[in-house]
């Protein structure tokens, strides 16, 4: 028996003794919806789960079995060297299989491929009773659809299947500049909606006129001149890169796939910015750009009470997810309401599939993911208010906000934006209600106010 085979053993014994820990402590608590509070984390019960490995790969039948705490600097360190990859593996190394599949991921690929949940195989979880199942396509159906964007309101996932595809050693990046908002548009939806090519395709927005998109193809083959291995800690952030482009013209280079999947993780995006003003600096780089990212976990944990505050008064981080026949408007939305560039400008396709979130008709249809991080350059700009106006703007064109940020609805708009009736149902059948919170209680500030 091979040495990897041993290992995946190991780590599947690991996690049903994980398994068994969170069956225990659901029992224990005796029917009681003590797991949570309304408050927040540091006065909910705490269930430690431990489940951050890679459990087997099998190319034969073209899936990966992960545990929910597994990273996608992880996956892709795992799978890349081995020629295979996500159809969808999203930028930031720490993001974790299950905040993607309970929340909600997505990459350049997603035009192709749909948001990190729809290249799920099938997931495993806890559920309020102790039970352990299994739910995909077939089996368990009505669960497997109910997962996504559920929050951990259905059970405690504790390993998914997910689907992987060959992959190459670079990324053929074409970055193609615009200097208009009506070219943005048009490029753009050339780009996204071309037949054949364009595996990967993004655009940075610099101002409400001037942006990059970049569509990008897998190669094995590079012009050794123009390899650009982005990912190394000296080289400059991505997206200052990228800046340089619609001065400089069009452009073709290539970046080692690793690299490429990473490439807004140094810099956070471009969140960095706001943290070390001047860590983009080629000395600071050469010397302490090892050091960056700092841990998102390490900033909330260092963060005080007056420096959150001014942070959440002062600061957006926001991902709307619009149909992109309303990407004009969206994007004059955010013109008017925050004038903050860089925004991030995704495409995927939105399967009609049951669960959250599903276009108006019964379809697929092409949604852009626009990100907005950073400060706000609007002079009357609050962060209750204007957020709460771009909500109402994303129901009105029928998108949906991403919840890991701050959200301000009430509970009925909340219930507007995403489609709860399978979710209402599984709770009801598998009685959750007395050991998890509804979706809103989780992640609406409103709520947790």
């Amino acid at each position: 028996m091979s040495k990897d085979r041993l290992y995946f053993i190991a780590r599947f014994m690991h996690g049903e003794k994980m398994v068994a820990k969170l069956q225990c402590a659901l029992l224990a608590l005796g029917g009681q919806q003590s797991v949570f509070v309304l408050a927040n984390k540091n006065t909910m019960r705490n269930i430690k789960v431990n489940l951050i490995d890679i459990l087997d790969v099998d190319t034969s039948h073209g899936v990966v079995r992960v545990e929910p705490l597994a990273t996608m600097g992880q996956i892709s360190a795992t799978l890349n060297p081995l020629g295979w990859t996500l159809p969808v593996l999203p930028e930031l190394d720490e993001l974790t299989v299950g905040g993607l599949i309970m929340g909600t991921g997505i990459e350049t690929s997603s035009h192709k491929h749909g948001l990190f949940q729809h290249c799920c195989v099938s997931y495993e979880l806890v559920l309020a009773d102790g039970t352990c199942v299994k739910c995909s396509k077939t089996e368990n159906p009505d669960l497997f659809y109910a997962i996504p964007w559920s929050y951990g309101t259905l059970g405690f996932l504790v390993a998914a299947e997910i689907r992987i595809v060959p992959c190459k050693k670079f990324v053929k990046m074409e970055y193609k500049p615009v200097h208009s908002f009506q070219d943005l548009l048009k490029v753009f939806q050339e780009e996204v909606t071309r037949k054949s090519g364009n595996e990967f395709v993004e655009c940075l927005a610099y101002s409400k006129d001037e942006a990059v998109i970049m569509v990008g193809n897998m190669t094995d083959d590079a012009e050794l001149d123009k390899i650009n291995p982005i990912g190394h800690y000296w080289k400059p952030w991505f997206f200052k890169h990228v800046e340089r482009y619609p001065s400089s013209g069009p452009g073709v280079e290539y970046i080692p796939t690793r690299h490429y999947y990473h490439r807004h993780s140094r810099s956070i995006f471009w969140e960095i910015q706001d943290i070390i003003p001047f860590g983009n600096h080629p000395v600071f780089r050469y010397l302490f750009g090892w050091m960056v990212p700092p841990k998102i976990s390490l900033l909330k944990l260092t963060q005080g009470e007056t420096i959150k505050r001014l942070y959440e008064q002062h600061q957006m981080i926001q991902d709307m997810l619009v149909p992109m026949k309303n990407m004009g408007d969206s994007l004059k939305c955010f013109h008017s309401e925050v004038r903050m560039y860089p925004l991030w400008i995704c495409p995927f396709i939105l399967p009609s599939d049951p669960g959250m979130v599903h276009p108006q008709g019964d379809v697929a249809e092409m949604y852009v993911d626009i990100g907005a991080y950073g400060e706000p350059k609007t002079a009357n700009f609050d962060a209750v208010e204007t957020t709460r106006r771009i909500e109402e703007f994303v129901r009105s064109v029928h998108g949906f906000q991403m919840l890991y940020a701050d959200s301000y609805m009430t509970k009925d708009e909340f219930r507007l934006m995403f489609d709860h009736r399978l979710c209402d149902k599984m709770r009801a059948k598998m009685d959750c209600t007395k050991a998890f919170l509804d979706v809103y209680d989780k992640v609406s500030r409103k709520a947790r106010s």
